[in-house]
């Protein structure tokens, strides 16, 4: 495994760690026959097995004589369970101890030891070095996964058990720091969501409604097609192939390229030949919505930053400022009524499809301008701090990744007093 072994450390398989007090074993051969989803025994799933993380996921439960009859290991509180199949193969996550018996599936390894301190064992595990050793060691070819045997034979480098507790401190304390804001960005989508709700059909500070082809909306608004807010006809994207994205050409947008809120994902930029790009180009405040496929209604509104052109499975949409904010369609196009009206009229073929002509007669609740503006205000900056959060989010997770490779191999050695290490 290494070269070199930091003085004081060993070079110890799986196998070895738990050759002694220790359980390994893999899970539970449970079958669907075999649960009861009115059961008291938890059935955890690879589903529940996240990267460090438990998800808990999956909803499958065993009653008590299930559990019996199949002789099941209970899991414990900080058992290290490891998913033998993807994704990815190998991530592993300590047991949080539930309120009820738990057993696992068969696809899923369990760790019990008082030889490892367990959260430095479950992170040598998620670790880059151990994750090489497990690809290498992966069998199967339409779906791979690693056999706990071939688990127990890869090699951590493994510190005295004081050493291993200093650093699983530190290693926990910054996960703890990424599940709050992981915590905090899931309930600032939930506000996001509940003020989009809010905001797109009672408004703000309205008393008097009124009903309409788009349901009860405050008495001085009115609904408009998409359409009648429209300066220009719709129109389809570029019928070309990507090419490699030079920073000096356009940039080339296609449906795979806007991200769930609605972003362009940055790492997957490509390019389009200058001669197809013409008159494809966007300007600020187009609006792309996609036609086609499992993502038909995924939407992006043009910021104009960088020269873009949009490809074949888009259509732009041109919003007449002086009728409607292109924000404010925008804002609608995230909405419940948004997708509710995506699953009502896409056609079901070999793909899902609504055309320009269906989308420009979708109905949307319109307010004055003025409250238009108010409105996207409010949803900016609740989006704006979910942008900022996720971007702390991942720069703390590429801070534990550093960290995990600095003490994981000892290249940075912590510091142990007398006192850690006689509690050890």
């Amino acid at each position: 495994m290494s070269n070199s072994i930091p003085k004081g450390w060993k070079e110890s398989s799986i196998g070895q760690i738990t050759a002694s007090k220790s359980l390994f074993s893999d899970g539970d051969w449970v079958e669907s026959k075999d649960q009861d989803p009115f059961g008291s025994n938890r059935l955890i799933q690879l589903a529940d097995i996240g990267d460090g993380t438990f998800i808990n996921k999956s909803a499958r439960f065993m009653n008590d004589e299930q559990f019996s009859r199949l002789r099941c290991t209970a899991l414990q509180e900080h058992d290290i369970l490891i998913a033998r199949m993807p994704e990815p193969l190998g991530r592993a996550c300590l047991y949080p101890g539930k309120d009820r018996r738990a057993a696992t599936v068969v696809d899923i390894a369990i760790i019990r030891t008082t030889n490892a301190d367990h959260y430095w064992l479950m992170s040598a595990i998620n670790s880059s070095q151990f994750r090489y050793q497990i690809d290498l060691n992966a069998s199967g070819t339409t779906r791979t996964r690693i056999a706990r045997g071939a688990l127990s034979k890869i090699k951590v480098l493994e510190p005295p058990l004081p050493e291993q507790k200093k650093i699983a401190t530190i290693l926990s304390s910054v996960d703890e720091v990424i599940e709050k804001t992981r915590a905090q960005i899931e309930k600032l989508k939930d506000l996001k969501t509940g003020m989009m709700q809010e905001l797109l059909t009672k408004g703000i500070g309205h008393t008097e409604f009124k009903d309409s082809p788009v349901g009860r909306i405050p008495s001085e608004w009115c609904s408009a097609c998409l359409g009648s807010l429209l300066s220009k006809k719709p129109k389809y994207g570029a019928n070309a192939p990507a090419v490699a994205y030079e920073p000096t050409s356009p940039r080339y947008i296609r449906i795979t390229d806007i991200l769930d809120n609605g972003e362009l994902d940055t790492t997957s930029a490509v390019g389009i030949d200058p001669q197809a790009a013409e008159g494809y180009y966007l300007s600020k405040g187009d609006l792309l919505i996609a036609r086609t496929g499992n993502t038909v209604g995924k939407s992006y509104l043009h910021q104009g930053e960088i020269l873009t052109v949009f490809a074949g499975y888009l259509i732009k949409f041109v919003i007449s400022p002086t009728v409607a904010l292109p924000d404010y369609v925008y804002w609608y196009t995230k909405s419940h009524q948004f997708d509710n009206w995506i699953k009502n009229t896409s056609r079901i073929g070999a793909q899902p499809n609504i055309n320009a002509t269906e989308y420009s007669e979708m109905l949307l609740p319109l307010p004055p301008l003025s409250e238009q503006k108010a409105i996207v205000s409010t949803l900016d900056k609740i989006h704006n701090t979910i942008i900022q959060t996720d971007t702390k989010l991942h720069h703390l997770k590429h801070l534990k990744v550093g960290l995990m490779q600095d003490l994981l191999t000892g290249k940075v050695r912590v510091n142990v007093n007398q006192e850690e290490a006689a509690t050890a």
